[in-house]
């Protein structure tokens, strides 16, 4: 869902002249169009250009520099576009996280944690390797230089997936076990929490945002209302995010508790 488009910006720059300073033609008239607010200096609108009223000498000058509109709806996409790729970001962590516990059946993103010493440098598995899945219980690692099947089978042995490799010189052959009703209680727990912690990601990337359109409250870029509805703009697409991280959690139970 898109936030709040330009039009709901309603004022866009400010400025004090003395009142002893003479003004240059007729500046000092205010006019509202589209919610926003344009200086004006005789009949030709303000352009966001600075705007030199001059007095005497030796008597100082006033430079008023007004933000654009355009300048304010840029600095307003750039908070809209850092949510929500922070957003689908947090994402794509969680189901990174949840594809990395297995569940009854064998699925090669089990193994997507799985870092290997490739010549002296960690690489994942799977930029190194073919994996398959013959079968429901199973999973088989077809690396692409053979030479590495013993890093393979190292990193596989001391990763947490509790798995046991068999090499027998050409692939690794990995055996699921079929989980307990106990284990799919206690990964279920997991599960939970690392949704929790995508929940969590999501408030503080709507807490920022929140900053930022204050911030530009603060500036006299944009009004209390303004800002009052672009949060709740922004609360719209926090709830849309946190019901994807339900959806994802919701099947991710539904694939533990499964037998």
């Amino acid at each position: 869902m898109a936030l709040s488009p330009a039009s709901h910006i309603r004022s866009i720059c400010y400025s004090s002249i003395p009142d002893s300073c003479p003004k240059f033609g007729s500046v000092g008239s205010w006019s509202a169009s589209s919610s926003y607010v344009n200086f004006q200096v005789g009949a030709r609108g303000f352009s966001g250009k600075p705007l030199v009223v001059k007095q005497s000498r030796n008597k100082r000058c006033v430079v008023l520099k007004c933000a654009t509109i355009e300048e304010i709806e840029a600095e307003k996409s750039m908070i809209e576009k850092d949510v929500k790729e922070r957003m689908e970001k947090t994402i794509e962590n969680v189901r990174f996280s949840f594809n990395s516990i297995r569940t009854g059946r064998a699925n090669p993103a089990i193994l997507d944690k799985v870092e290997v010493e490739y010549y002296g440098t960690p690489v994942s598995l799977k930029s190194i390797a073919q994996i398959n899945t013959p079968d429901a219980n199973s999973l088989m690692v077809q690396p692409y230089d053979k030479s590495s099947l013993k890093e393979i089978e190292k990193a596989i042995v001391n990763s947490d997936l509790g798995l046991t490799p068999n090499n027998d010189g050409e692939v690794i052959r990995l055996t699921l076990p079929q989980l307990t009703a106990e284990r799919r209680k206690e990964l279920s727990k997991v599960v939970a929490k690392q949704a929790e912690e995508g929940k969590v990601a999501i408030r503080n990337i709507r807490r920022d945002a929140i900053k930022s359109y204050e911030k530009l409250e603060k500036d006299k870029k944009l009004s209390e209302d303004n800002v009052k509805d672009l949060s709740g703009d922004l609360q719209k697409v926090t709830d849309e995010y946190m019901k994807k991280i339900d959806s994802i959690y919701k099947q991710k139970e539904k694939e533990l508790l499964t037998v």
